[in-house]
């Protein structure tokens, strides 16, 4: 079963790192589909259809993207809103999500440390993304760890860079989200 990987990220030409993640991702094209939605939808005009039966055809979804004022980008938001419908995605006959794993990977431009109760932020990331979970909950759906890489908008090198696709790779590999390789 291939991954599908929901990339919202509205300028991924300019991206440091999420633009290297798709890079690394697109190496393995028969375990994982990169399906970009600011590239599908540059009008916001979403194919609630469409997009429905690709979570169908999936059981591990992924959703990558920047963190953007402690929330997700909009388009991703409108996506949410626009596709988990009632009596597909929730309510007395709404399943279609049931027991699908969903994971988030984000590049945080913030240094880690800020993300602590101590931090500036003074929150940690599971408390940030705590709506994504209650949503993919709310479906019936499994969430499954975070994927992160911090500093993305100032600090991190190349090598950090290269090194974290690496390891979001890993990560979708490890068998909390099921092997795909």
């Amino acid at each position: 079963m291939k991954t599908l990987i929901i990339l919202a990220h509205p300028d991924i030409d300019n991206s440091k790192v999420n633009k290297r993640w798709k890079e690394e991702l697109e190496k393995y094209p028969n375990d994982i589909i990169v399906h970009e939605l600011y590239k599908e939808y540059p009008d916001w005009n979403i194919d609630v259809e469409r997009e429905q039966h690709l979570l169908e055809a999936h059981n591990n979804i992924i959703l990558q993207c920047p963190l953007y004022w402690y929330s997700y980008p909009p388009l991703l938001k409108k996506w949410f809103d626009d596709v988990f419908t009632y009596g597909w995605a929730y309510g007395s006959k709404g399943n279609k999500l049931k027991d699908k794993k969903f994971g988030i990977a984000l590049s945080i431009g913030d240094k880690k440390e800020n993300y602590l109760p101590t931090g500036s932020v003074s929150f940690t990331v599971d408390e940030v993304i705590t709506p994504f979970k209650a949503s993919i909950k709310h479906v019936g759906a499994i969430t499954l760890p975070y994927f992160a890489v911090f500093s993305a908008s100032f600090q991190v090198t190349s090598e950090e860079i290269d090194q974290s696709a690496k390891d979001y790779i890993n990560y979708l590999e490890s068998s909390s989200v099921n092997s795909f390789i």
